[in-house]
């Protein structure tokens, strides 16, 4: 009787043992997020940003069990925004939107506080489109031009003002339009506007349609006058559009910035590292979704951060 007895302890025991080592993996059961919805704030429809969150957003309610989606906005400053007011669980910004954001300048009133950073992602390429008929060939030729920056308070507006005065350019020397990708190319394309900023991963879709049906030429941006800009303004550096990207001849000279992935601060540890974990175990679906993510890697992940870094991402890099 008392060796069944202790056969039947030891046997109690060891399944203990096995159970705690089971609920062990990673250190939390991916399975038990604490919170049950990722919103994920992207962009215009049509842009990258949109296209890799909508696939994030699937890989995140099928892995991870939880109510996920995306939020087609004006970009970056409106994705901010939102995360600051606790609308949003995740978003995709560009960089110069969010060092302002951080330290509470130009588009933002004081510092946001409620957002921390999961990873640096691929470049955003400043690709300023016109006509061959309108003669501009920089910059400095939009004087008097009428001009789409981007949707107003959107990254490419961010970017395209601080690239104009750091060509001496202000909103008052041109017409501005605030349209997004598709606006802006139609009105290309109707001959209303002169030329347009549309900053996104290569290739941008509404670029690639506008140059079935006009003579498009690529505005170029100096490499020296971006690495003069790029001394106050840190996150802005030198971009190229690929040779053949749009039918071009020759690569063009241009300015790029970084995006990043960010979150709320109020997000668990344990939630925000299964969260990044996912987005890096399925980079190959992202890449498959849209080009652009194919520069994303977890080697550059944790360069040119400008948030402070999410704890329960920090935990997964120190895991690889």
């Amino acid at each position: 009787m008392n060796r069944l007895l202790n056969i039947f302890i030891l046997l109690l025991a060891v399944t203990i043992i096995l159970i705690g080592c089971g609920n062990d993996s990673d250190g939390d059961d991916k399975n038990d997020m604490e919170t049950k919805i990722a919103t994920i704030a992207t962009g215009g429809a049509s842009g990258p940003y949109n296209v890799i969150g909508t696939t994030l957003a699937e890989i995140y309610s099928e892995n991870l069990g939880i109510n996920s989606k995306t939020q087609t906005t004006g970009a970056s400053v409106e994705n901010l925004n939102l995360m600051d007011e606790e609308k949003i669980e995740m978003a995709i910004v560009m960089s110069d939107a969010l060092t302002q954001a951080i330290e509470g300048t130009v588009h933002f009133d004081e510092p946001i506080e409620n957002v921390k950073q999961i990873a640096s992602l691929y470049p955003n390429i400043v690709q300023v489109v016109t006509t061959e008929d309108t003669g501009i060939e920089t910059l400095n030729d939009l004087k008097g031009k009428r001009v789409a920056v981007g949707d107003q308070n959107s990254g490419v507006e961010v970017n395209a003002k601080t690239l104009l005065e750091g060509h001496g350019l202000t909103y008052d020397d041109m017409e501005v339009d605030f349209l997004g990708y598709e606006e802006a190319a139609d009105e290309i394309r109707s001959g209303n506007i002169d030329a347009a900023f549309l900053t996104s991963g290569l290739p941008n879709s509404s670029v690639l349609e506008l140059a079935k049906s006009v003579d498009l030429k690529m505005v170029t941006i100096e490499e020296e006058k971006v690495e003069e800009i790029s001394q106050e303004n840190d996150y802005f550096v030198k971009g190229e559009i690929p040779e053949g990207m749009y039918d071009n001849e020759e690569p063009i000279e241009t300015a790029g910035i970084i995006n990043a992935l960010v979150v709320r601060s109020d997000l668990s540890e344990n939630d925000v590292y299964h969260l990044t974990k996912e987005f890096f175990d399925n980079l190959d679906e992202l890449e498959n979704a849209h080009q652009a993510a194919e520069d994303i890697n977890i080697d550059d992940a944790q360069q040119s951060m400008i948030a402070p870094i999410h704890p329960g991402a920090e935990r997964y890099y120190e895991e690889q």
